[in-house]
Formats: C-alpha cells, structure tokens, sequence
C-alpha cells in the first residue's frame, strides 16, 4: 500500500490548528460567526449548489457569472478543484458501491470517511481521472487555471490568511496592542479557517460512510446508499442519499413532503429571480422503477448513472 504522504501531514496539520479552538486565547465571538457563516455560505452554495448539484450533475443551468462566482465559495471549502472533485464523484456513481468505488464503505467505515484520500490508487491517477469523468470542467480556462499548480489550495490558504490580516489591521488601526491583534487575528484563522474546514471535511465525508451505512432507502437501488435524516441537517438536504442515488440528476434531494432540502430552497429561490433554469426533478416513475414488487435490480440497471458523465 502507497501512502499519500501529502494528504496525511496536511490533514494532521489542519487539524491540530484546528484543535488551538479549545484554547481560551485563540476564542473569539466574530471567529464563532465566520465559521457559522463559512458552513453555510461554502457548504450550501459552493458545495452543494456548484460542487456537486450543478457542475457534477448538471441539475439545472445559471449564468457563467453566478457558476464562477459560487465555484469559487467552493474552492474556499478546501476539498480539492472542481474537476477533481466532480471527476471523483461521477466516478462513484458509475460504480457506486462497487470494488470500482472510490469511497464504498464495503472497504471499511473510514476507508469511505476519509481512508481513501490518504492511499495512492493507479486508477485513481489525478490527469486520467479528470480526463475521463470532467473533461466538460477542465474544458473550462477558470477550471483548468484552478486546477493548475494547486491554485485550488492556494485560493482556500489565501482565506485564511486574508481571516487573520483583517483581523490583525482592524485591531491594530482600533489601537489595541499587537499581542491583542495577534490573539484577535488567530482566533479568525482559527474560527473562521482551520476549524470551519475541518467541521465542513467531516460533514462532506460523513455522505459518503454514514449514509451508506444507516438510514432508510425509499428505493431499491443497486447500491446501499441511505437516506440519514441526522446527516441531512449538518449538509443541508445532501443526507437524503438513496434519494440521490434513485435519481442523481435531480436538483432536489428531499423527495418526500416532509424531507426537507435547504439547497433545494436555495435553487428555488434562485430560480423565482430569474438566475437558474432547465432544473432536473425527481421522476415520478422513481417508485414504479425501483419498487416493483419481486424485482430483483441488477448491476446493468445501474447505467442510468453514466448518462451524465
């Protein structure tokens, strides 16, 4: 087995910085409301919206502008470059489940929490990856530039230090100290960077082990993707997983009345001022093609997921 050394040291790193949050002197109220915010603003818009719904899917069309805008709220998520993060995930559709599967939870709970990111595959080598499951993202020069050198990570570090610079001046101008500067600015890095990324880390990773482990299935899919009302809370309706899975192309999650979408709400808002369009929703045959009674679904039947890739 070949470690990817990078990933280890990286994601040890952050979450150490991440733990400074249990110290007194790195807390602040402000880095509490910028994490509150990034969780919101990064997971729901970057993340759900962009990320996964409109890039990976293609759930419904937006203005380049509004498209750009919101990958780039994603980038600041720190999980990877659009066309690497929509390649890996289509790739998981494709073979949801499967030994194919990049995060199947057949290979072990944290192996699909977070296990595989941390192991050197062959087939899972970055250039041929996006090449085959993105080549309509790194199409794109915004993607490709993104893609190009790590910006990706540069753009999400930049974050965090813009966090700690606005902090730092606006005490330093208010004429406190420097040490109260630096305890102010450090508590934004701390807050609104390290810590806010790792909460969204496990969140976005808890989609691809909690829900394919425990929950309910409104359809028989041929995978065992779950519907966890709990994951849906901390990723604003992506816990509604077999649902997904049934229909993957469809830009709301939350099928049933009462399985609220906070995305969904978002797209639909959206799509009232006029900003989204060509939306993708659940089909009403989901029931009679998944449900039938003694139907015994088949690995083939699976190909209604290659159709967006």
């Amino acid at each position: 087995m070949r470690w990817k050394r990078d990933n280890i040291i990286g994601f040890a790193l952050i979450h150490l910085i991440a733990a400074l949050a249990f110290f007194p002197w790195f807390f602040s109220w402000t880095g509490v409301v910028l994490l509150g915010i990034g969780l919101l603003v990064f997971g729901i818009l970057g993340l759900n919206f962009c990320f996964h719904r409109l890039l990976t899917h293609r759930g419904f069309s937006c203005p380049l502008w509004l498209e750009h805008s919101v990958a780039l709220l994603g980038v600041f998520a720190m999980q990877d470059s659009p066309p690497h993060w929509v390649a890996v995930h289509r790739r998981h559709h494709q073979f949801a489940d499967e030994d194919n599967d990049p995060h199947s939870p057949l290979a072990g709970f944290f192996w699909a929490h977070m296990g595989w990111l941390l192991v050197k595959k062959d087939d899972m080598s970055r250039g041929p990856l996006i090449e085959r499951y993105a080549k309509d993202i790194i199409r794109d020069p915004f993607y490709a530039w993104i893609e190009r050198r790590k910006n990706w990570m540069k753009i999400a570090f930049g974050l965090w230090i813009a966090c700690f610079a606005a902090g730092f001046g606006f005490m330093a101008l208010s004429g406190q100290s420097l040490s109260a500067a630096a305890q102010f600015g450090l508590s934004l890095l701390v807050w609104g960077g390290a810590l806010r990324t790792v909460i969204a880390w496990h969140f976005t990773f808890s989609v691809n082990s909690v829900t394919h482990v425990w929950g309910y299935r409104n359809y028989a899919t041929p995978d065992v993707s779950r519907n966890n009302a709990w994951i849906v809370l901390v990723t604003a309706g992506e816990g509604w997983h077999n649902n997904h899975h049934a229909d993957s192309r469809s830009a709301r999650h939350g099928h049933e009345w009462w399985e609220i979408d906070l995305t969904w709400m978002v797209i639909r808002a959206l799509m009232l001022l006029g900003l989204v369009w060509n939306v993708a929703t659940p089909s009403p045959t989901l029931k009679a093609k998944f449900n039938s009674p003694g139907r015994r679904l088949i690995p083939a039947e699976a190909e209604v997921f290659d159709a967006e890739i």
